[in-house]
């Protein structure tokens, strides 16, 4: 090597670190400080806010009678929870699902604001599921519910009110050994959609309307009792206001022929070694109303009873299910079997048999793979 080179570089290497030695030790001085700054910050010892993501997903395979199998993406359904302090949490589930015509439906299940008013009360404002019964608030995700479909009844703009838009107090206190829960609130009334001859009441929907047309507003709730010994749940489910008849399409919305509303409901859940047993029963009322095109009164009833074995990882369920309307009846008979690959991931077999009056009988296979988070 040049002389001349090898002196120039041992100079420079010299001098370049001289350089970046006092840079060093004053950046690790300033590592040092941040490091204790943030180890003695209240925020992280005692933070104020919380953010939590829950949900599920599920995918699925359906064979009916009335159509050829078909795979499906079934839907996912994310949960936000953002929470201040023991204050206030702002919750939220939202529900993608992919539809037969390749589109993706997005949807809202419910948005609240829940204020912690005590340990014995939260104060619950905007969109929530309805807290009549217990299917629809706490049964329906697809890795709790131990069948792949709803009840009949059960599902959608059916028998069992779905979702409210308004307030409720809702929460729980001990009684003597037993622990009792309740919920109660006011919301915007439901729509009434007519037949297609126009004559009478085809369907009640209740999918939490953000709009009160009529200014009828519903008041319910639902009082339970848990007894902790025995493993028992019971609960009464109770609901009055109005309702009206609607058009959507119309801009603005309309709504006419106010009418009474009217809901009941009972509900058991009873738990034995490993047996799971449950039932559940709902109706809605619609009053009568002479000067209404449809004048007579409407019921909407569906009632179900659900027992399920657990064997270490495989399970075997038996439903039955009844739902009525005014121009229609199902009965519906659904066994499955399951496995649990973990709590909270679970495959499904099930068949579904459904005996509808003055309609061709459509029973199905369903298959689905449901995943909880």
């Amino acid at each position: 090597m040049n002389p001349v080179h090898s002196r120039r570089k041992s100079r420079l290497g010299a001098a370049l670190a001289a350089a970046l030695l006092p840079l060093s030790a004053a950046a690790a001085e300033d590592l040092d400080s941040l490091k204790k700054q943030i180890e003695e910050a209240a925020e992280w010892k005692n933070p104020n806010s919380l953010v939590h993501l829950a949900g599920y997903a599920d995918v699925g395979y359906t064979d009916s009678d009335e159509a050829t199998g078909t795979f499906n993406a079934g839907k996912f359904a994310p949960i936000l929870h953002y929470q201040y302090r023991d204050l206030l949490m702002v919750e939220a589930e939202l529900e993608f699902a992919a539809q037969e015509n390749g589109e993706t439906e997005v949807g809202m299940e419910y948005l609240t604001a829940d204020l912690f008013i005590n340990d014995y009360m939260v104060l619950v404002a905007g969109k929530f599921l309805s807290p009549l019964g217990q299917f629809r608030q706490n049964m329906h995700p697809s890795w709790i519910n131990k069948l792949p479909s709803a009840p009949a009844g059960f599902g959608h703009d059916q028998a069992a009110p779905n979702a409210d838009v308004g307030v409720q107090l809702r929460g729980g206190f001990p009684l003597s050994g037993i622990a009792a829960n309740y919920a109660v609130y006011v919301a915007n009334g439901p729509a009434l959609e007519l037949n297609e001859d126009g004559d009478g009441i085809e369907r009640v929907e209740t999918p939490g309307i953000a709009r009160d047309g009529d200014g009828k507003k519903v008041f319910g709730g639902r009082f339970g009792l848990y007894f902790p010994s025995q493993k028992l749940d019971l609960g009464l489910s109770l609901a009055t206001g109005g309702a009206a008849v609607w058009d959507p399409d119309a801009s603005p919305i309309t709504y006419e022929d106010t009418r009474d509303y009217d809901v009941f409901g009972a509900d058991a859940t009873y738990h034995i070694q490993a047996f799971d047993l449950r039932a559940e029963y709902v109706q809605q009322k619609i009053g009568a109303l002479a000067s209404s095109a449809a004048p007579e009164s409407a019921k909407f009833t569906a009632w179900y009873g659900q027992g399920a074995y657990r064997l270490n990882q495989w399970e075997l369920v038996l439903r039955y299910a009844e739902y009525e309307t005014p121009e229609s009846k199902v009965k519906q008979w659904t066994p499955g079997v399951n496995y649990l690959f973990a709590s909270n991931i679970i495959a499904k077999l099930a068949y579904e048999l459904n005996d509808q009056e003055g309609a061709d009988d459509n029973n199905r296979v369903l298959l689905q793979l449901a995943y909880g988070f």
